[in-house]
């Protein structure tokens, strides 16, 4: 650094900085006083990402996918327009800098989910640099687990090397600790789901969920989640019911959620209706998987939790049927809803082994194919609306 040169000179804000709003501004300047205090900040787009290690890094992992339609435009000007919103979302908001997340992150690790991801992820990396996890298509082989384990290995070794580190297996395993706490503290929330009527609105419990991936520290998000469930619970016990005890109660399923909570959740909850269960890859199904702690090899223990996700890319998936119908019993559930986002052709050709799983339970269940444009929320009122009226 030179002698004229300030410390905030390191860290400057987008050009377009001034055309923001007060909150996107307060974002920025949010972050950029992170990463000017010391922090390390390294983005993610996957469930499937081993927020361990980051954390093990003493960097703080934050989620990066688009859940907007605001930069949509911005990225077709690069991307096919039949693509995924939520790839679209997340391109526009890196190449317009528009999202303090993306412009401040150190590196940015993606994963091979699916082809326009992988593909997306080519052109992220000329915008921030950007490591790619190679996920296998299943975890069914031997090799396969020895795959993915290689690939947590490397992505271990790829932030020692960016930050000038070593990291110990008691990085690890502190990180584990502070990781499992943080998933008992968010399933005591769902958990509060399954009393009659809910303690709480679902469109509530998903929004608290989809701000930790935005949270710097993980210890203090934790203390947070539990304060709220032990708040919510005492309430409850003291007669508050949040929730009509007429409403009836929707699981909803199918591609990460965090873009259409007001456009599906929302709507379900003006419609007598109440969000018991986000079954998405964000949520109860994904959270709820905890990591041995005095695990021998601490990394394997980690890398094997991380494949264990149920997800549409990964074949044969039987498990993510198999969860929802836990979920379905565990929540006393009334109906399915399937949210689909455009695009994504590995959750829509599994919607029909999940509608099939779901009736065959003797549960009612609805696809609604969607993206992030308001364009067709008529429809889906109206849809969700008569959905909940048969129920």
């Amino acid at each position: 650094m030179g002698d004229t040169e300030t410390k905030a000179d390191r860290y400057p804000l987008p050009r377009t900085f001034e055309e923001f709003n007060e909150q996107r501004r307060a974002s920025f300047i949010r972050v950029k006083d992170f990463k000017q205090a010391g922090g390390r900040l390294v983005g993610y787009l996957c469930s499937y990402t081993p927020l361990e290690i980051i954390d093990a890094a003493g960097a703080s992992g934050v989620a990066l996918c688009g859940t907007s339609d605001e930069v949509i435009p911005a990225a077709e000007a690069t991307l096919p327009a039949n693509l995924c919103p939520l790839i679209k979302s997340t391109y526009g908001f890196a190449s317009s800098e528009k999202c303090p997340f993306t412009f401040f992150s150190d590196i940015i690790v993606g994963e091979t989910t699916c082809d326009g991801k992988k593909k997306m992820y080519e052109l992220l990396d000329e915008l921030k640099p950007t490591h790619i996890l190679h996920l296998p298509q299943g975890r069914g082989r031997a090799y396969e687990r020895d795959a993915w384990y290689e690939e947590c290995r490397l992505l271990k070794e790829r932030l020692e090397e960016l930050y000038g580190i070593t990291i110990t297996d008691g990085d690890l395993r502190s990180a584990v600790r502070r990781r499992n706490r943080m998933r008992r503290a968010m399933t005591a929330l769902y958990n509060l789901q399954a009393a009659e009527p809910p303690a709480m609105s679902g469109v509530e419990l998903m929004s608290t969920m989809f701000a930790a991936t935005f949270s710097f520290d993980v210890e203090e998000f934790t203390v947070k989640l539990e304060a709220l469930a032990a708040e919510r619970r005492a309430q409850y016990e003291a007669g508050e019911r949040p929730v009509p005890a007429d409403a009836k109660r929707l699981l909803v399923t199918g591609c990460p959620i965090g873009g259409v909570i007001n456009k599906i959740g929302r709507t379900i909850e003006c419609n007598g209706g109440v969000v018991v269960c986000a079954d998405d890859c964000s949520g109860e199904r994904t959270q709820a998987s905890l990591i041995d702690e005095e695990a021998p090899d601490i990394l394997r223990a980690i890398s094997d939790r991380y494949l264990d996700i149920n997800c549409s890319v990964l074949t044969p998936n039987a498990g993510r049927m198999d969860n929802t119908l836990k979920m379905i019993e565990k929540y006393h559930v009334d109906g399915v809803i399937e949210s689909v986002l455009t695009a994504c052709h590995t959750f829509n050709v599994e919607a029909a082994l999940m509608e099939r799983a779901v009736e065959g339970a003797g549960v009612p269940y609805m696809k609604i194919e969607t993206d992030y444009s308001a364009g067709d929320q008529g429809q889906i009122d109206t849809r969700i609306g008569a959905f909940i009226e048969t129920l």
